[in-house]
């Protein structure tokens, strides 16, 4: 439970949350990071998968985490769900491309960033290139995109996390119980696909 007195974000509840809702079911677990984020597949060296965030920042830990709930099975068995990733100093194409396989993922951040009561801001990711980014334009797809997965529905994975975040962060449940939530969630949810 959440309380004036404690730091209202840490590392630990993040984890705890993410570890508590997905370990037993995915075998993936959310890992802090050096200077990169990374998915790493499980190995014979590491039995479970590992979201990995950047340098500690719960806003990397956000992230990183809604790349996971969009990624298919096929893709989870892949390093960085087999995708490309140029870094800074993307060319106009580049940026683009960039920018639209980042609206979905943003879109879910946002939406878990706002269900533990934090400020999100989008990230064009762009800091050295020469082409001109419109931030604002980018922010609009997604604002555009998160209310249509409010309205149309989060993905599974997505859905059984933000009620989580909601339950611990807004509603003041416990961990245990927050991951509970988000557990039965997931349950439902899986039985009604099946």
């Amino acid at each position: 439970m959440v309380t004036q007195e404690q730091e209202r974000w840490t590392l630990h509840d993040i984890t705890a949350l993410f570890d508590g809702v997905f370990l037993a079911r995915y075998q993936t677990r959310l890992i802090k990071g050096g200077d990169e984020p990374l998915y790493r597949p499980a190995t014979s060296e590491t039995p479970y998968h590992q979201v990995i965030f950047a340098r500690g920042f719960f806003a990397s830990a956000l992230h990183e985490i809604s790349h996971w709930c969009i990624a298919g099975e096929k893709r989870r068995q892949l390093e960085d769900y087999g995708y490309w990733y140029l870094p800074d100093g993307r060319d106009a194409q580049q940026q683009h491309a960039f920018e639209q396989a980042e609206i979905a993922p943003q879109a879910l951040e946002k939406l878990f960033t706002h269900a533990c009561g934090r400020t999100f801001h989008v990230s064009v990711d762009n800091l050295g290139g020469d082409v001109e980014v419109d931030r604002d334009a980018f922010a609009n797809k997604v604002d555009a995109r998160a209310a249509r997965y409010l309205e149309e529905g989060l993905p599974l994975r997505a859905n059984a996390f933000f009620i989580a975040l909601t339950r611990y962060y807004q509603h003041q449940d416990t961990l245990v119980q927050a991951i509970k939530q988000g557990q039965r969630e997931l349950d439902v949810a899986l039985v009604a696909s099946a």
